[in-house]
């Protein structure tokens, strides 16, 4: 039976969040639950109808919702059918919807819980009948009003409960609804609603990881356990299923900071982690780009930084994509508030600006957000709370398994076109560049190859390549040590050539007073060293002026074989103002404390601080800046050895620095004629009738003389008659106090 009916609206809002088709309560029987309306040829949707005496005879009513899914106009004629579904077949087991608010332009972070939200939807429309691509408009506990459109049906496949089977689901164009069916909310492509809960739909998410990384391709050496430290801290939350996430209440990190030593790899790390991640390319930002002359530009620099990751959270919530920002030389930007004098507080305002967007009122979470610096202490201490740049890591010196890590990488290519000779061990390579950073390394294959290269060059009136040789052209093991010995010095490493220059003359050990000084020096070596010590040893070498303590402090550093050795000498700090001084001491101390084992050498102290004793005068800056760093505790792990050399212990002592030393350690004159014999015998200048000679002439004389004015005066000796040495050495040695011949 076939009835001609015209559509009309909804009556009433109330009723047309029933998502029924509106009749008149005469218009058909109580019986007849459902009908089948036909607005043109081969055209049928089937709806619940509800009853009521607002809707006039003949007209039946629809929301402007359903109007647009049956593509009816108002007063259009209809046919309409009653409809009756056939038992269990049409019986809706699982429904699907594609969920977003009803008005598009709506954002909203506020959660929705699916699962009640199910449960309120079967109480609402129990027995509706629903068709694929439906839309319905779904009001939820008084919220915002939602637009659910169907997208799949799955009912009982009659086929299989024929059978006998165990109940088996197809997929079906309509069916109706019962309180058993389980009911799904997938949110729709750029929808901003915030769904959550176990009827929340499964969503085809995207790895966040790019399907095509190869972490053996990285070309990060000797990184391994900093990069699994990072990933571990800001990536495992992100490739975890989100809905394990809000389980457990997590929050993303949305900063990284990398610090560390110039040429350790922080700008390679934060580049592959941009490659690594399945996120938008990432924006690199060296940070003086960032400042503009004009007032507000660089507010506004770091605010287009963040635009489109702030668009996007607006538009997409939670399912927003993952924005990289990478700043390079951060600390350009993001000083200490309040530390750059006389400016006009550009620094301060940018690092408010960065501050709030990172983690302000109106935070994002869909950022991450990578900053590198070479100086940690220069950055804003707020930036570096959690909740910011909260995992920081120090990319330090590659380790020796680091270090023939990158040098590995580094000569791949000559391995795999076979430019490399065989006597080359990247072994070997790595036990000889100790403190070798890893551009340094970098920088020695370079230079390897550039010594290979130039032994095939000719230039004479012309340079010439010989073809042929260049096709058989290898680099060698000795290619590698030229580099090493020649061109690449590491900048955080052994201060050879200072020592070198210390120890010109060597160690004569003149007697037992050095053989002790070396045997207990090399103690504090070994405790320095130890894993048991607390870190830190420091020792105080005092002794008379040109008593030789200087080139045996060098000695113990030498000795020490520690990777890294620095000289703190007042010549290098010549016209430095005593601030100037106290920062210059400061680094590298700073410098040391980024190597396992490093040793310092402080040389003349007292003319480090500036002591004067016409006065006294001293510099009471330099001195308390060298009692701080004298008892500070190297970081844990690391262990430093500090040598302290001067001629001024009396004055160490009224300064009270003697207690910031484990121990000191006296370098005496020479005080006895048969010490002047031994050094004159290590300088083998006289004949061995002369020394006997010179030893008969000072015995039982006074004999005190230092062993750096002792060599100055065998030199002066070399220049004379060898006939007239000994005398003119005897002479000498009294005019200069070294010597009384006064019987004592």
């Amino acid at each position: 039976m076939s009835y001609r009916m015209k559509a009309t609206k909804c009556p009433t809002d109330e009723l047309s969040l029933t998502n029924k088709a509106i009749v008149n309560v005469n218009d058909f029987p109580d019986d007849v639950k459902y009908a089948d309306i036909s607005p043109g040829p081969g055209q049928h949707y089937i709806f619940a109808l509800e009853r009521t005496a607002e809707v006039p005879r003949g007209h039946i009513g629809f929301s402007l919702v359903q109007r647009k899914w049956a593509t009816l106009s108002i007063n259009q004629d209809i046919d309409i059918r009653p409809y009756r579904f056939d038992g269990h077949s049409d019986v809706i087991t699982m429904v699907s919807f594609e969920t977003d608010f009803l008005q598009k332009k709506i954002t909203s972070q506020e959660p929705y819980d699916s699962d009640l939200m199910a449960k309120d939807f079967l109480m609402q429309f129990g027995g509706m009948a629903l068709t694929v691509g439906q839309t319905l408009v779904f009001s939820f506990q008084d919220k915002k009003l939602l637009g659910l459109a169907v997208k799949t049906l799955e009912a009982i496949d009659p086929k299989a409960l024929g059978e006998g089977k165990e109940a088996a689901t197809r997929s079906v164009r309509f069916g109706r609804i019962t309180g058993n069916t389980i009911v799904q909310f997938e949110k729709a492509e750029n929808s901003s609603l915030n769904l959550q809960g176990k009827s929340k739909g499964k969503i085809v998410r995207q790895s966040i990881i790019n399907p095509d990384w190869d972490f053996g391709k990285m070309g990060i050496g000797g990184l391994d356990k900093e990069f699994n430290a990072i990933f571990r801290r800001a990536f495992a939350s992100r490739v975890i299923p989100p809905e394990i996430i809000e389980q457990l209440g997590c929050k993303h990190v949305k900063g990284i900071l990398l610090y560390g030593p110039p040429g350790t790899g922080k700008t390679l790390m934060a580049r592959q982690i941009g490659t690594m991640l399945n996120a938008r390319e990432p924006k690199i930002v060296n940070g003086p780009q960032i400042l503009d002359k004009y007032v507000g530009e660089s507010e506004a620099n770091i605010r287009r930084l963040f635009a489109e990751a702030e668009e996007e959270e607006k538009r997409l919530g939670p399912n927003s994509g993952l924005h990289i920002i990478i700043f390079d030389e951060i600390d350009a930007i993001c000083k200490q508030r309040g530390s750059v004098a006389g400016n006009s507080g550009v620094h301060d305002t940018v690092v408010n600006q960065l501050l709030a967007k990172i983690d302000g009122v109106e935070q994002l979470n869909n950022i991450l957000v990578i900053g590198m610096t070479n100086r940690r202490d220069m950055i804003d201490d707020a930036l570096l709370r959690p909740g910011r740049l909260e995992v920081q890591m120090e990319i330090s010196l590659p380790n020796e398994q680091g270090r023939c890590q990158i040098l590995n990488i580094h000569t791949k290519r000559m391995r795999d076109f076979n430019k490399i000779a065989a006597d080359v061990d990247c072994k070997e390579l790595a036990a000889s560049t100790k403190n070798f950073s890893g551009a340094e390394l970098e920088g020695l294959v370079r230079a390897a190859q550039s010594t290979a290269m130039n032994r095939l060059i000719k230039a004479d009136a012309k340079v010439t390549v010989d073809p042929e040789a260049m096709e058989k052209l290898k680099v060698t093991r000795a290619d590698f040590f030229h580099a090493l010995e020649n061109d690449i010095k590491p900048a955080f490493g052994t201060a050879m050539e200072v020592l070198e220059t210390m120890l010109t003359r060597g160690i004569i050990n003149w007697g037992q007073p050095v053989s002790h000084i070396l045997e207990d020096g090399m103690l504090y070596v070994q405790q320095a060293r130890a894993t048991e010590s607390s870190g830190l040893v420091s020792v105080l070498i005092e002794g008379p002026p040109n008593s030789g303590k200087t080139a045996l402090a060098a000695k113990l550093a030498q000795m020490s074989d520690f990777p890294f050795v620095k000289v703190c000498s007042p010549e290098d700090m010549v016209g430095y103002t005593e601030s100037a001084k106290c920062l210059h001491i400061r680094k590298i101390f700073d410098d040391a404390y980024r190597s396992m084992l490093s040793c310092i050498v402080v040389d003349n102290v007292e003319r480090l601080l500036d002591y004067g004793p016409i006065g006294p005068r001293y510099s009471n800056l330099t001195l308390q800046a060298l009692l701080v760093l004298l008892k500070k505790q190297p970081p844990k792990g690391r262990k430093l050895l500090i040598l302290v050399t001067s001629s001024r212990r009396e004055v160490l002592e009224e300064m009270e620095m003697l207690t910031a030393f484990t121990s000191v350690l006296h370098v005496p004159n020479i005080s006895l004629p048969e010490h002047v014999v031994a050094v004159l015998e290590d300088c083998d200048i006289f004949s061995k009738g002369e020394l006997q000679a010179i030893g008969k002439k000072m015995a039982g004389k006074r004999v005190f003389i230092g062993i750096k004015k002792l060599l100055a005066l065998i030199d002066m000796i070399r220049q004379t008659e060898p006939q007239h040495r000994a005398i003119k050495f005897l002479s000498k040695m009294e005019e200069e106090g070294g010597l009384d011949m006064a019987k004592h």
